[in-house]
């Protein structure tokens, strides 16, 4: 048969799959509700035209046929009627998928990390927990902990107290932990046509610790939800002959899987309309204080909503309006282990965390900007991002997950009342010149909860605490010398609280109050907003009722236009409590940090066009040392000698490859 012959039969195959496709494949559900890549929509501008690579569903246009003369010398028969070619189906916009992100390995040294303090896990005092080999006598208390077995001895055991031959045994002392982990993260973008794309964030092995999930080791879940060790095999009796690492699979041999799938959102771009934003998406707000969407490739934490947002703007004016409906919290589903597939939803409004957010701000495209500070304009950008949230009911008290196998009514009793509502409001201000950057973002939080203690163990007594939380922070640089030498400071406050004794936010619950005043007014930034290597990024994890000045310089010693560089960065970070009574040793000062840092940045990939954006190969050595100062030592009382407080040190190594 010809080729000529078929042509009709395949001109029908696309209609014919159509009709086959079964229903399912035709019903495409609406997409999970993911999060913008950030609270500032980018200008409605379409991205270039990209080529028409994919079929239409339109017929060709059909040329009129020709008369063929029989005549005529060297006339061709005319063309049986319904001939297509093949390359005429091929009209609609194909998806163009875009891989970006990165590789990194981390190797870090902690040394001294409990400052030299002794104290018992349960205190308040406690700032960071001494390696499980070191050997200490707790203050207050006189308590022993130790391990013994580091020194020669014939009978090396777990503790001394009932050892016949104890004077022979020798405690350990280790004051480090040193660790090394890798996270490889890949950020697909598909690109629908030029005004509709889909964006998602995955990481593989996310901060897995090096060497921590050997072959031969496992666990397995009882009846009641715990981890049970399983044992080990003929071929690997003890851990020592492992010879390999296996995938980390949650309750296995991890708390976490291979795969995690962070993100997921669409952008829909309506042309002099607007853009639709919807899915669970990154969450980013000025310089990061509050909202941070912690992207860069040394990040650990991240703000991520589960939000539906509009955004629309004035393009002549750079001046742009967002609004948005969050899903910070919807309570239990009615998912159960029995039956996970179908379509769960929310088994009670009463208990969501419902929120609402409005930003208007004028921020320029990174290329107008560009343009504009390389012809000596001083830019001025900046903005207002308000939150709402209010909570009405709290599930604090009942199971996990979702409903129970026992009746509503036992779902229902452990439905408090919690009567939680906050105001959040920032705002954002930039001034940039070609060599200076100035930069600061203010936060207040107000807001009010009718029960906050009574939910953990589901009972209503109205105590009406109320939130008054401020924070800020300011970034002042300067460049000069070609661009090579950058001068910097940086400043941030965040607010204390009088009526609690620590810094360190604890693992039960609301914080306990000293005195009568029930106002909770600590605020912490996020923590992904990084000031140190150790203090605020390590001790306490984060910036917390405390202030700080940081003074610094940069240079780039060899720096080429093609992204390649090689260069250092020295810091001093000066910090405080905002109130005494939070700090161990009741005084303001915390303490005085100096770190420092060499990098080099190889020029593969594009990502190296944009010198702004690090590319290819990156590598980075730290070094920190911390002088802690009043605060973090010990209050001295009568008959009580406090142990002396030391320094703490780190040395951080950062390999990686961003594409």
């Amino acid at each position: 048969m010809s080729l000529r012959r078929i042509a009709p039969l395949l001109a029908l195959a696309p209609a014919l799959s159509v009709l086959l496709a079964s229903p399912a494949a035709l019903a495409d559900d609406p997409p999970a509700t993911p999060a913008p890549s950030s609270t500032e929509p980018k200008p409605e501008v379409a991205e270039p035209k990209k080529p028409d690579l994919i079929p239409a569903s339109k017929e060709p246009e059909k040329e009129p046929e020709a008369k063929a003369d029989p005549k005529a010398a060297g006339a061709k028969p005319a063309e049986a009627k319904g001939d297509v070619q093949s390359d005429e189906w091929w009209t609609h916009t194909r998806p163009i998928v875009e891989i970006h992100g990165f590789f990194r390995t981390r190797g870090e040294v902690f040394h001294n990390f409990s400052l030299g303090r002794v104290d018992p896990p349960t205190t308040n005092n406690r700032l960071f927990p001494r390696p499980i080999g070191d050997s200490y006598v707790q203050q207050p208390g006189g308590n022993t902990v130790a391990t013994y077995g580091c020194g020669p001895t014939d009978n090396p055991g777990a503790g001394a107290a009932n050892q016949v031959n104890a004077p022979t045994l020798t405690p350990c002392s280790d004051k480090t932990h040193a660790s090394a982990n890798l996270r490889f993260r890949i950020d697909p973008e598909i690109h629908i046509s030029d005004n509709v794309r889909i964006l998602s964030q995955i990481d593989l092995l996310d901060n897995v610790v090096l060497g921590s999930t050997p072959d031969g080791y496992s666990n397995k879940i009882d009846k009641e939800g715990n981890h049970v060790y399983v044992g080990r095999g003929g071929y690997i009796p003890l851990l020592a002959f492992s010879s390999s690492q296996v995938p980390p699979t949650a309750g296995v041999n991890s708390w976490t899987n291979s795969i995690a799938v962070k993100r997921a959102w669409a952008e829909v771009l309506l042309p002099n309309i607007g853009q639709i934003r919807f899915g669970r998406m990154p969450n980013q707000w000025g310089l990061g204080i509050l909202a941070n969407s912690g992207d860069t490739i040394d990040s650990d934490y991240q703000s991520t909503a589960d939000r539906i947002m509009f955004a629309t703007g004035i393009r002549s004016l750079d001046l742009y309006f967002a609004g948005a409906w969050d899903f910070p919290n919807s309570g239990k589903t009615s998912q159960t282990l029995f039956d996970q597939q179908g379509q769960p939803y929310n088994v009670s409004q009463l208990a969501n965390t419902n929120q609402w957010m409005l930003s208007v701000f004028r921020r320029l495209k990174p290329e107008q900007l560009r343009a504009r500070l390389a012809k000596g304009d001083t830019v001025v950008q900046g903005g207002i991002f308000a939150v709402y949230r209010q909570q009405l009911f709290s599930t604090e008290s009942s199971e996990a997950m979702g409903l129970s196998t026992a009746t509503d009514t036992t779902y229902q009793s452990k439905l408090v009342r919690l009567g939680a509502k906050a105001f959040i409001g920032s705002g954002w201000f930039q001034v940039r010149t070609r060599r200076l950057r100035w930069e600061t973002e203010l936060v207040y939080i107000y807001g009010s909860i009718e029960n906050p203690r009574g939910v953990e163990n589901g009972t209503y007594t109205r105590e009406d605490y109320k939130i008054r939380q401020f924070g800020g922070a300011s970034e002042l640089e300067y460049k000069a010398l070609n661009d090579d030498l950058t001068l910097r400071f940086h400043t941030g406050l965040a607010t204390g609280d009088q009526g609690v004794e620590t810094l360190a936010p604890g693992n039960s619950g609301l914080q306990p109050r000293v005195t009568d005043d029930k106002t909770i007014s600590t605020f912490r930034f996020h923590p992904d907003y990084r000031i140190d290597l150790i203090l605020f990024r390590n001790i306490l994890s984060r910036v917390q009722g405390a202030y700080y000045f940081k003074p610094g310089v940069q240079y780039d010693f060899a720096r080429s236009p093609d992204g390649e560089r090689f260069g250092g960065r020295a810091d001093i970070i000066y910090s405080r409590a905002s109130k005494f009574v939070q700090t161990p040793g009741h005084k303001e000062d915390l303490g005085v940090e100096l770190d420092f840092s060499l990098y080099y940045q190889s020029r593969d990939g594009s990502l190296n066009d944009d010198p702004s954006k690090i590319g290819g190969f990156y590598a980075m050595l730290q070094y920190g040392v911390l002088f802690p100062l009043g605060g973090l030592g010990y209050m001295q009382s009568p008959g009580f000698v406090a142990p002396e407080i030391s320094s703490a040190q780190i040395v951080r190594l950062y390999l990686g490859v961003v594409y």
